[in-house]
């Protein structure tokens, strides 16, 4: 969120190249850009990038996945998705018109699915509320290897778990938005580029 990327200049050619690891479906993706060296801030008038996205699947034979070279519009944040998915590896993103400023990016986020397995459910998952301070409490879990990230799902009732945190890095969390009154609810799941895994039963926190 607080860092990005930049090319030396802001001339047409300039690229960004990313690997998803390995062959994964793509849906859609978002560009980002960023604000290296601008000229001006916010909206303007007349403004516009323009930019070709390739994609490859074995990051020697590329093929336009979406062409932007005659685009007329502001788009500092586009989001294209695809009329139907495919199957790559690697994308590349050249500059073609910077309306200020260099080649900047923030964030190449490609939405899809790798065509691995699912990580598998969370082991030994426990919910440590103490008596002296009901509001908070440590979560904790035994790490799943293939997992990037966690979604633990709380609530006020088993079945009204609509409050979502995402973990990244760490089988651990202080959770500190209880009420002290209140019994709690949870459940988590693991996840990573493939899927998701299923949800262990609910965990009460009395």
């Amino acid at each position: 969120m607080k860092t990005y990327w930049s090319a030396a200049t802001g001339n047409k050619g300039e690229y960004l190249q990313t690997d998803l690891g390995n062959l994964s479906t793509v849906h859609a993706i978002q560009i980002n850009y960023a604000d290296q060296d601008a000229e001006f801030l916010g909206k303007q008038q007349g403004t516009y990038h323009q930019y070709k996205l390739w994609h490859s699947q074995d990051g020697k034979k590329w093929k336009m996945l979406v062409d932007k070279s005659q685009n007329k519009t502001d788009v500092p944040h586009d989001y294209i998705e695809l009329a139907e998915p495919i199957k790559t590896r690697y994308l590349k993103l050249e500059n073609i018109h910077m309306p200020t400023g260099k080649f900047a990016i923030s964030g190449l986020r490609v939405f899809g699915k790798g065509n691995g397995s699912a990580p598998e459910a969370v082991k030994n998952f426990i919910v440590l509320r103490t008596e002296k301070d009901k509001r908070s409490a440590w979560l904790k879990w035994k790490a799943v290897d293939n997992a990037h990230a966690y979604n633990i799902h709380v609530g006020i009732s088993p079945d009204k778990l609509y409050n979502c945190i995402m973990v990244h890095g760490s089988p651990e969390f202080y959770f500190k938005g209880m009420d002290k009154e209140l019994p709690y609810y949870f459940t988590i799941e693991a996840i990573n580029e493939n899927g998701i895994s299923t949800r262990i039963p609910v965990v009460t926190a009395k």
